[in-house]
């Protein structure tokens, strides 16, 4: 496995993780699942094709463009509940947002098994693509900003970013959504250098 670091300008830094064909994580460095997918050590390996792609994905996103995720090479090991979830997330369109109720309706209607949003929020949670696989999007019931590794302030810059903030949004006041975890990238290579 590989690793790039990229600098946003607008919400610190990303790390993404790749096999050297797919893009198999990208992370927050505050992120609460930092490294989630990844069995072992990474290698630092910026000069990836596949690495290349990302970084002018990325920046054509953060430059205010809305590039599709679906561009890039995507390879994240996920069960088919999280996959299913995965592809409803790619299904937002930039700009907009979803809840983690609609998902869980239409993941139903394909499948014919009843969801809960409550499942589907431990899927788009547990996302390890984030901002490519846009989790950022996706909002609880009645517009309320819950449920984000990365913290909600995070959240909250991403969905201005793509002009998608709503004054109806509501922010948490306690909870695991307001912030990520400080240095989470440091503990993630501490613990495998360790």
């Amino acid at each position: 496995m590989f690793y790039m670091g990229y600098e946003t300008g607008l919400i610190g830094s990303l790390t993404l993780a790749s096999d050297g064909e797919s893009i198999t994580g990208c992370w927050f460095d505050n992120d609460r699942y930092f490294g989630i997918g990844v069995d072992g050590p990474m290698e630092q390996a910026g000069d990836l094709d596949v690495f290349a792609q990302a970084r002018e994905w990325l920046d054509r996103y953060f430059a205010g463009g809305a590039p599709d995720p679906r561009e890039l090479p995507l390879g994240a090991r996920a069960t088919e509940f999280q996959a299913r979830v995965r592809e409803a997330m790619l299904d937002i369109p930039y700009g907009e947002t979803t809840t983690y109720g609609e998902i869980a309706k239409r993941i139903e209607r394909e499948t014919g098994k009843r969801q809960s949003a409550r499942a589907v929020g431990g899927a788009v949670g547990h996302n390890p693509l984030c901002l490519i696989v846009p989790c950022h999007r996706v909002v609880g019931a009645n517009g309320n900003l819950t449920g984000f590794g990365g913290g909600i302030d995070m959240k909250v810059k991403l969905l201005e970013h793509e002009r998608a903030m709503k004054d109806s949004f509501t922010l948490p006041k306690k909870g695991t959504a307001l912030k990520g975890i400080p240095g989470a990238s440091l503990k993630y290579y501490g613990a495998k250098e360790g």
